[in-house]
């Protein structure tokens, strides 16, 4: 069947450069100044109209010649900036400041390995780097020289600052540089994604997306405004207070933290990284209203001594994304908040720029929006959906089929990869991977994935890249490898990595032992956490294969179920 949402269509507007829907409307204008971020870790803050300047300061210095004293960038010379670096007060200023003068940019994780941002690195084609002290180190692996790797937070001799930018422009009256015009295929930005399989690829993400993803948001809070009172928020400037710790170069974080937060003044507190004991602290200290976690993350909460302790009466609402949310652990959590009915959840991925669905406010759309149990919600403002059965026809109501789905977020597609660009972008629908549902309510529910990628702790795992990674193991130990989820994550939905190994002679004569603890070793070395095999790496005489060369990880990750399940039975 071919579906389509249910929510009013997007409103239509001009083709233009993003600054000016989130940073240039004409009500932001009678805004009065708010503290709009914090850092938890430092206490530092920065109101709204702080915001803005240093943004179009940042812009200036950014974007004007060399000879005047900028920087110089821009996109018709290829130019392309690189970020890593952990949540920081700027991360969003220096996003906002490139939007405006559209040189796009890619989102590097601050956790990768040097082996990681080599791969990434290798597909953005960074012409400049801006990062901290902390990962300084790693950036200059690029091979970019030193000037033109910066700093966004802290200070090092050789390397100009962005803090040093803007004084600059501020010191020597450089003349602003006017907003530059972006047309919906204006490249943005680039993002990380592992797709339907395979390893990171990067996703191009444009201005036209932005707009889409935000006026899609803009939509859905003005048909939750026509069935709910408008939110009183008892904090100390009477704004929401969102506290944020999910990366930046996550598209949950960039979007919560970059994008979201200019619909209505509110504070958005920062954490640089996860720590479970200064997010308890946060809380009561900042008053935060909004929690934006991912499934595991909730887990940690709701199993932690201080989730029954800590004053949370701040806390009025909780959004999960990532990964799916099973129902119970939803419970566990809202159980706790007796002003919450729900934990609102969606359902989206980095090639469809951000959410595809989301569980809606019963009573919504006069009364046909309806919140399911176990459900993945319902198709967000703008998107069309159809889902098919391998043979490519429409399934019917309530039969599982892979989802494709169209609209104003669809990507780009994938920088300097067309094949797989081709394969998952196909006539203007995008393929999820996904095996969904989509029932007589239009309410989707979801199956199972036809996709190799693993969803841990809200981050894509691809089985390719591990796999890729065992056999480049310098000793030769292996001569077939198979990666797959299997039971044992923080949820009952989250599989973790465990490897199939077919030892060489080499691997032989060294001994299973051996083999496991260097191909472990070497996985840590070259990975991010995300990645380690925490299901274990087992050795066995071959890899099953269908014909084609296929190989059926279903089986060997049901023989593994059975094992585990016997062995609890003993």
């Amino acid at each position: 069947m071919y579906h389509k949402s249910l929510f009013p269509d997007l409103p239509k507007v001009p083709e233009s450069n993003v600054h000016h829907l989130l940073l240039n409307r004409p009500d932001q204008q009678e805004w009065p100044d708010y503290t709009l971020f914090v850092n938890a870790a430092t206490g530092q803050r920065r109101s709204f109209r702080e915001f803005v300047e240093r943004v179009r300061d940042g812009a200036t210095a950014l974007g004007t010649d060399v000879t005047q004293g900028g920087l110089g960038l821009r996109p018709e010379n290829g130019d392309l900036v690189g970020v890593l670096i952990e949540n920081c007060l700027d991360y969003a200023t220096l996003l906002h400041s490139l939007l405006a003068i559209t040189v796009p940019f890619a989102l590097f994780s601050s956790s990768s390995t040097p082996h990681e941002f080599k791969h990434a690195n290798s597909l953005a084609q960074a012409t400049r780097i801006f990062t901290s002290s902390s990962l300084l180190q790693l950036a200059l692996t690029s091979g970019l020289p030193a000037d033109r790797i910066h700093l966004l937070e802290g200070e090092n001799v050789g390397h100009t600052s962005y803090d040093q930018l803007i004084s600059s422009v501020r010191k020597n009256g450089i003349p602003r540089l006017p907003v530059r015009h972006a047309t919906k295929d204006t490249l943005a930005y680039l993002i990380y994604s592992s797709g339907t399989s395979g390893p990171p690829k990067a996703v191009m993400v444009s201005h036209g997306n932005i707009t889409a993803v935000t006026l899609s948001t803009m939509v859905n809070g003005m048909e939750m405004a026509k069935i709910q009172a408008p939110s009183i928020w008892n904090t100390p400037e009477g704004v929401q207070v969102t506290f944020a710790v999910l990366p930046l170069y996550h598209s949950i974080g960039l979007y919560m933290t970059t994008f979201f937060n200019f619909f209505n003044p509110g504070t958005t507190v920062i954490l640089p990284k996860w720590d479970i004991n200064v997010f308890f602290d946060i809380i009561p200290k900042y008053h935060i209203t909004t929690l934006v976690l991912v499934p595991s993350l909730v887990h940690q909460l709701v199993h932690h001594p201080r989730f029954k302790t800590t004053d949370m009466t701040s806390v009025k609402s909780i959004g999960s994304g990532g990964a799916y949310l099973p129902p119970q652990l939803a419970e566990q959590a809202r159980s706790r908040f007796t002003d919450i009915p729900r934990v609102t959840e969606g359902y989206g991925m980095s090639e469809f720029t951000m959410a595809i669905a989301m569980k809606p406010i019963p009573g919504m759309l006069d009364g046909r929006a309806r919140n399911k149990p176990g459900s993945a919600g319902m198709l967000v403002p703008g998107v069309e959906a159809r889902v098919v059965r391998p043979d490519g026809s429409l399934v019917g109501p309530n039969e599982a089929g892979e989802l494709f789905v169209r609209g104003g977020a669809v990507t780009l597609g994938y920088k300097g990869n067309d094949k797989a660009t081709r394969e998952t972008f196909v006539d203007g629908w995008l393929r999820t991977g996904d095996r969904i549902r989509i029932d007589e309510d239009e309410v989707l529910f979801f199956e199972d994935r036809t996709k190799d990628t693993l969803k841990i702790s809200g981050v894509q795992v691809s089985p390719v890249e591990i796999e890729d990674t065992i056999l480049a193991q310098p000793d030769k130990l292996v001569t077939d490898v198979s990666v797959a989820g299997v039971s044992g994550g923080r949820t009952s939905d989250e599989r973790i990595p465990r490897a199939w190994i077919v030892l060489s002679p080499a691997g032989v004569a060294l001994g299973e032992k051996e083999v496991v603890r260097r191909l472990n070793a070497w996985v840590q070395e070259r990975l991010s956490r995300f990645k380690w095999l925490r299901g274990g790496i087992q050795i066995v005489e071959t890899i099953p294969k269908l014909p084609t060369g296929k190989v059926l990880r279903r089986v060997l990750v049901e023989g593994y179920e059975k094992q585990v399940k016997a062995n609890a039975k003993l």
